[in-house]
């Protein structure tokens, strides 16, 4: 199985559109994608048992306004919010699993 990538991302409205080298299209919303961001801060990260427990997340006046995007390698993005929040990468598997 071949790796998708890809090809196009764009902004519309309130909604990052994603275009796929496979056809298909992904639509988020920006709240959707800050609520699902994988970072650490977000998600909560394993202890030595293995265990996760997730952090109390809130999200302040601009936290769902997405300042601008980058694409990392040719795996992921990395958002940048409104709030300054931009730890989070979303690699192309997780974006397509949302």
């Amino acid at each position: 199985m071949s790796a998708v990538s890809l090809t196009n991302t764009a902004v519309m409205g309130q909604e990052l559109a994603l275009a796929w080298s496979d056809g298909e299209e992904s639509y988020f919303s920006f709240e959707a994608l800050r609520r699902a961001c994988p970072c650490a801060n977000c998600q909560g990260e394993p202890d030595a048992l293995g265990r996760v427990i997730r952090p109390e997340v809130r999200f302040g006046s601009r936290a769902f306004e997405l300042a601008s995007w980058e694409q990392v390698g040719g795996y992921a993005l990395q958002l940048r919010w409104g709030d300054g929040h931009s730890t989070g990468l979303y690699s192309f598997h997780y974006l397509r699993a949302l």
